[in-house]
């Protein structure tokens, strides 16, 4: 994983960085990386959320951690659950991006009362154009760099490190097989017939020029989300918050600023 500037904190078996003011009145915030994603995929969110009063919490994902009988978007999301219980936290506002989404979304589905707003950028959960398991089996450095800039719509951003990286894991088969485990279990656990009862307000942050889950995803998302605002990004593939930070973090922003404006931190009636 990329090292952050933030240190990362461990509480039982729950790795995270933790930034912002502990006894905020503003809800906390979860920020839940992507399947191929880590902790450094959010660090100008974690500063810009945080210097703004917001508790910020991202944590670590461990999508190789399970046996392989477990691992699967559910799993990721009982972990998400667990560590939302176990830090004590209130109704959050949760981020995610692509599988981050997906698991937002499910987190979502179950614990409907102790989520205050959700934003998502790049989400699975309806369709997303998964990476095959040729892209596991194919040890080709070309290839996988290919692959790796589909992220982006800059492939400037698909570097000789995160290549690196990608090569390492489809050489890992335990890990490789984790990873197309998890793909599976993502196209598996679609929510599209659910989205009707996600009622918390939801900001849907998406690139225009998004190839993993283009921009109809995004817009099946508003259409089907009571509660559903859809922001498009030029020029900005799968990872808005990587591409355009100052766009997405801006966006995110005003977003929690019309909510804490409109709707203060207390249990809507019904839930």
């Amino acid at each position: 994983m990329h090292e952050t500037p933030f240190p990362i904190h461990e509480t039982g078996s729950f790795r995270y960085n933790a930034e912002g003011p502990t006894d905020s009145p503003l809800p906390p915030v979860v920020l839940l990386h992507g399947m191929l994603g880590d902790l450094s995929n959010w660090v100008d969110t974690v500063e810009a959320l945080s210097d703004n009063g917001y508790r910020v919490l991202a944590p670590i994902l461990p999508v190789y951690d399970f046996p392989l009988s477990e691992t699967g978007v559910p799993r990721l999301t009982t972990h998400v659950r667990d560590f939302v219980d176990t830090l004590d936290l209130d109704r959050v506002v949760l981020v995610g991006n692509s599988l981050g989404g997906h698991v937002a979304l499910l987190y979502a589905l179950d614990q409907v009362e102790k989520v205050h707003a959700m934003v998502l950028s790049g989400s699975s959960g309806i369709y997303e154009t998964t990476m095959g398991s040729s892209f596991f089996r194919r040890q080709d450095r070309e290839f996988i760099r290919e692959r790796t800039e589909m992220t982006f719509y800059d492939p400037a951003h698909a570097t000789e490190e995160l290549v690196d990286e990608m090569l390492e894991i489809v050489n890992d088969r335990p890990r490789a097989f984790r990873l197309l485990k998890i793909a599976r279990s993502a196209d598996e656990e679609t929510v599209t017939e659910q989205l009707s009862q996600l009622d918390m307000p939801s900001l849907l942050v998406w690139g225009r020029d998004d190839i993993v889950t283009p921009p109809e995803v995004g817009e099946e998302f508003r259409d089907r989300m009571p509660d559903a605002r859809l922001e498009f990004i030029d020029k900005c593939g799968h990872a808005p918050m990587i591409e355009h930070p100052d766009t997405f973090n801006a966006l995110t922003l005003e977003f929690l600023e019309e909510l804490a404006e409109e709707a203060p931190l207390t249990p809507p009636s019904g839930r």
